[in-house]
């Protein structure tokens, strides 16, 4: 064969194989290499990958690929007694995400609060019962540990602190029980204050409008490199058909600097511990009371204590009442210290000490605007520790 027929017979032949194993390309394209600007032409599926998937939309799949073989369903059974004083059980669930690969799971508290039981559903459906090592009531955190037998896939934490406005994050849990669902969305704010079902201030909170519905709780919230910034904890949302809130795209997650600092109090101790001042009664002084000036009180109102334990680090700091005196049927003990300012912020309700204190540590000290015997003073009080009760 002359050499320019093999040439051309060779031409031929390729353009024919081209066509037959690549269903998507055209002669055309092959004719036409270039834009009619004269720029490099690029095929709109190939510049994708063969799924033809674009870049954000990769980053997603590639993502949940490995965060959801961490993220777990987690149940938990308590007992509670009805009108009859019969004991009945109550479940409750919702999500997690494993920190290690040794069986470690962080989640909500309130996904576990007074259980007896708690069972661990990996993503492969293989169930195990979970043992509750620490709850921080603080942040609303608590550490979990499974046996698995195996080295388990962990996810990565990441720093909370770094974070943006309008950055893309991820949310992966088990909304009403639909295990494995990822929502994506942005930080749509940060450093947000929300009180939780028992009146506890939860603050520092990441607001996302990712779609976080009931059974998200403790679940992960991710950062575009699948890091855990934050754990999936509250929402405000409308009420659904079965009675229970809906996503409304306002959904809040603890940063994961909470619980890196719970977990290196656990590493460290071998417990999680909460506060403790020792003031176990107050009773709340509005401003302007019409009884201060003859309780010799400052119209700004505050805390009047009446209770301290013995021994605690209250003790040693602040006075309890002196004598009890009648209002009616009501005793109020009087002649002890009046709080009326709590790490310079004013007291405004009967809440005030408590939800303070909920944001410290033992150890961590505690600045007590007092009003005492006619003088404003203040007094600085190291907190003592207790171990966090699970109810």
């Amino acid at each position: 064969m002359r050499p320019r027929a093999l040439i051309l017979t060779l031409v031929l032949v390729g353009t024919f194989w081209l066509i037959t194993t690549h269903g998507n390309w055209s002669v055309q394209r092959l004719l036409r290499p270039l834009s009619s600007s004269g720029k490099l032409w690029v095929d709109p599926v190939t510049a994708h990958g063969a799924t033809g998937f674009g870049a954000d939309e990769q980053n997603n799949i590639d993502i949940y690929k490995t965060s959801h073989l961490a993220t777990v369903s987690i149940t938990s059974v308590a007992y509670q007694r009805n009108m009859f004083f019969q004991v009945f059980p109550v479940k409750g669930a919702g999500s997690g995400f494993i920190i290690n690969e040794d069986g470690e799971i962080v989640t909500n508290k309130h996904v576990i609060a007074g259980a007896r039981q708690v069972q661990v559903t990996l993503a492969d459906s293989k169930q195990y019962d979970g043992e509750i090592l620490g709850v921080d009531s603080r942040d609303d955190l608590a550490i979990l540990k499974i046996n698995a037998g195996h080295k388990l896939t962990a996810l990565p934490l990441g720093d909370s602190d770094k974070l943006l406005v309008g950055q893309k994050v991820l949310a992966i849990g088990n909304p009403f029980n639909f295990g494995g669902t990822l929502t994506t969305g942005i930080v749509s704010s940060l450093g947000r204050k929300l009180e939780n079902e028992d009146g506890v201030l939860m603050e520092g909170l990441i607001q996302t409008d990712a779609a976080i519905n009931p059974g998200n709780s403790g679940g992960p919230l991710l950062d575009s490199s699948g890091n855990v910034i934050g754990v999936n904890t509250m929402i405000l949302g409308s009420q659904t058909a079965t009675g229970q809130a809906g996503s409304i795209g306002i959904g809040f997650a603890m940063p994961i600097t909470r619980v890196k600092a719970m977990l290196q109090e656990y590493r460290a101790t071998g417990h999680i511990s909460r506060a403790v001042l020792g003031v176990t009664q107050t009773v709340y002084i509005p401003p302007n009371w019409q009884f201060s000036d003859q309780l010799d009180l400052p119209e700004s109102g505050g805390l009047l204590i009446q209770q301290i334990d013995d021994g605690s680090p209250a003790a040693a700091a602040l006075h309890g009442p002196s004598r009890v005196i009648r209002f009616g049927f009501t005793q109020l003990g009087v002649g002890g210290d009046l709080i009326v300012a709590i790490d310079g912020k004013p007291v405004d309700s009967e809440q005030s000490l408590t939800q303070a204190i909920m944001q410290k540590r033992g150890g961590d000290s505690i600045v007590l605007t007092i009003y005492r015997e006619g003088r404003t003073m203040k007094v600085t009080v190291k907190l003592g520790s207790a171990p966090e009760s699970l109810r």
